[in-house]
């Protein structure tokens, strides 16, 4: 029986090509193991699975009495339902730590970069273990996607220097061109639903016991949200009722200037005041400079619900 590698519920794109990475490095190390994930892919990865020849990982939403690598997280509310049940083999992230916790030993890759790929990198040059092009294509693709071709604070020089290797490998010439390819296809939003809009790229946090649903859309140019924009209000209200949430935000973030527009709603009318030292007027607030959900959100929220 193989063994999986599965990223967070709603995966993007660092989640789908780590699994992809892992399986790969773990099974050319004598483990066979396979591929999967927690739900629908977004067009970006979609993109990126289609210009390096991948079929998507395999669906898979339960893991009762099976062994797993987790990728991308550690949070249990992002992890599959009954991962209790299943034995965890390893856990290879670039975020906080979260609440996920084993009853035996188990391989650990935590470091403070802008992508898991970037370590599953690190993991392949530590294993000795050569890339295949595709592979190193999608790694690329992925770290690009999460810095935000460089531009996020979660940036580090370690990203940088793994792109450049993966491009080589891939014979990608211009990788930021390609990164730009993504946002294009990120930034593709008319006609999609709303309410698949506002999952695009969406996690929940429990923050304190309060759950805290975070959701982004990156985009090259804010302004094909003009005509939706009370509509992806409107439905993150719901998604917050539905859900029984605390709060519930909607990072509009606009990549070449740098900044992200808020839509939340909330139990506490003075949250952003509080959390970030900007008050929201009708719902919505403009904070200069912030890309990263990791670094610059989450940080501010969990300090607000401590």
């Amino acid at each position: 029986m193989p063994n999986y590698v599965v990223g967070h519920k709603i995966p993007d794109s660092d989640s789908i090509c780590s699994a992809i990475a892992l399986s790969y490095l773990k099974t050319t190390l004598g483990e066979e193991t396979v591929p999967a994930r927690l739900g629908k892919l977004s067009p970006e990865t979609l993109f990126i699975l289609d210009k390096f020849g991948f079929e998507q990982p395999q669906l898979k939403t339960s893991y009762a009495g099976e062994s797993l690598y987790i990728v991308d997280h550690s949070d249990r509310v992002l992890a599959p339902d009954d991962v209790d049940e299943a034995t965890i083999l390893g856990i290879i992230d670039h975020h906080k730590l979260g609440d996920l916790t084993t009853s035996t030993p188990l391989e650990c890759w935590i470091r403070p970069v802008g992508c898991t790929n970037t370590i599953i990198k690190m993991m392949f040059d530590f294993h000795n273990v050569d890339i295949p092009k595709n592979i190193a294509g999608a790694m690329m693709c992925a770290i690009l996607s999460d810095t935000v071709i460089f531009k996020s604070p979660t940036c580090t020089t370690a990203d940088i220097k793994c792109v450049e290797a993966l491009a080589e490998i891939a014979g990608i010439d211009d990788p930021k061109e390609l990164g730009m390819d993504m946002f294009r296809v990120k930034s593709a939003v008319e006609g999609t639903p709303i309410r698949d809009l506002v999952l695009r790229d969406f996690k929940d946090f429990n923050m304190n016991g309060n759950l805290v649903g975070i959701g982004q859309l990156e985009v090259i140019d804010l302004t094909v949200f003009d005509e939706m924009k009370a509509d992806l209000e409107a439905d993150i209200a719901k998604l917050k009722v539905e859900g029984d949430r605390h709060t519930v935000i909607l990072l509009l973030t606009d990549i070449m200037k740098e900044g992200s527009e808020m839509l939340v709603v909330s139990d506490n009318a003075d949250l952003t005041k509080k959390a970030y030292g900007k008050a929201t007027i009708d719902g919505k607030v403009w904070l200069d400079g912030v890309l990263s959900r990791k670094k610059q959100i989450v940080p501010p929220l969990q300090e607000f619900f401590a």
